[in-house]
């Protein structure tokens, strides 16, 4: 069977390997004569997936034992609430800077919990860019920062992030496991696994423990951070089958060579791709401000939407997954996560430089 040349922005390209693994595993798991689907969470069989996953990971990004690893439901939207609902506390403020309809939407969340401000944005330029940062205006009694470190619609992503003296909270939810990253700059980080950390349906939090005790007794039973710390993430029945898909794809950025190695190959797709926009005299253009542009999602336009709808049909004749641009800005997008491989890229590239000869 041939493989699509996937461009997904999220569920996106998992790596064959994994696929392949958890194809061979789907009967007979660990000869337990059990899918991991059937295991039981408490059972020993699931209890090393579960502790495996985290220990994987905690390994991969050089976690230190001060921040817990949970892993919930609900995706990075219900981290929207979760976040404001346990950190921002009476008589402080929630700070956001605006990068993208992600950000916003965490920033409306959050209204509906305390007061919130908004830092910095970049909305009126339609979010082509990161905004610089005045960290003299961030409130004194600001309970975090929260950033959206990848953008997904827009395309663009954090280069660097700012040294601030409250907890900085992360969405991280598109870029996490693509790059190097001093996990020591957060509070607290959430991803939905559905772009770099495998499929969709588990949610992956890196909280430092110090922000737990903050926790508030009156809010409801899984809305509560501290219910997943202190059971493990297993008060209830967790997504297993997504959390063993997490561990089989935690084990393969390492069999890659880790963080560092996958970091070399997405700069080397993303350049593949911003070269022929830049080398196009404009037929492509890209909508991220280049000091801004993301690594995981290369968002551009063609001359006009007549070129836009062939394009993207031939595109689809031609193999190739998923290069819509979001609906609420158009254009086209191509989503180069970490699975996505370099030979898929190149075949892009070279469609990209075909289709503008022939126009």
């Amino acid at each position: 069977m041939t493989r699509a040349l996937n461009f997904n922005a999220g569920p996106a390209a998992l790596p064959e390997e994994v696929l392949l693994q958890a194809q061979k595993q789907l009967l007979n798991f660990n000869d337990t004569g059990m899918s991991v689907m059937e295991l039981s969470h408490r059972s020993k069989d699931y209890e090393e997936v579960h502790n495996g996953a985290q220990a994987q990971l905690r390994n991969l990004l050089q976690i230190s034992n001060e921040y817990e690893i949970l892993f919930i439901q609900g995706g990075a939207s219900l981290q929207f609430s979760m976040v404001p609902m346990n950190l921002l506390t009476e008589g402080k403020v929630g700070s956001y800077v605006l990068t993208g309809s992600w950000s916003e939407k965490a920033l409306k969340e959050a209204k509906k919990v305390g007061a919130t401000s908004i830092l910095a944005s970049t909305k009126e330029e339609n979010y082509k860019s990161i905004p610089q940062l005045n960290l003299d205006n961030l409130e004194a009694n600001a309970a975090y920062l929260h950033v959206t470190s990848n953008n997904t619609i827009y395309g663009t992503q954090w280069q660097s992030y700012p040294d601030v003296s409250v907890p900085l909270i992360a969405d991280m939810s598109s870029d996490i496991l693509s790059k190097s990253l001093n996990i020591n700059q957060f509070g607290l980080i959430y991803a939905g696994a559905q772009k770099n950390l495998g499929p969709s349906g588990v949610t992956v939090v890196i909280v430092k423990k110090d922000l737990l005790h903050t926790t508030v007794d009156h809010l409801p039973t899984m809305l509560n951070y501290q219910t997943y710390s202190q059971n493990n993430s297993l008060y209830n029945t967790p997504p297993t089958f997504a959390i063993y898909l997490l561990k089989l794809t935690l084990d393969w950025v390492e069999s890659q060579g880790g963080i560092s190695a996958i970091e070399q190959k997405n700069n080397e797709k993303a350049k593949i791709l911003y070269g022929v926009i830049d080398e196009s005299n404009g037929f492509y253009s890209g909508h991220a401000n280049q000091n801004s542009r993301s690594n995981m999602n290369v968002t551009f336009t063609l001359p006009n939407e007549e070129s836009t709808k062939e394009f993207l049909t031939l595109a689809k004749e031609n193999g190739f997954v998923g290069l819509n641009g979001h609906r609420s800005v158009g254009g086209c997008r191509a989503s180069i996560y970490n699975a996505v491989p370099v030979e898929h890229v190149i075949q892009l590239a070279e469609f990209m430089k075909k289709y503008r000869q022939k126009g």
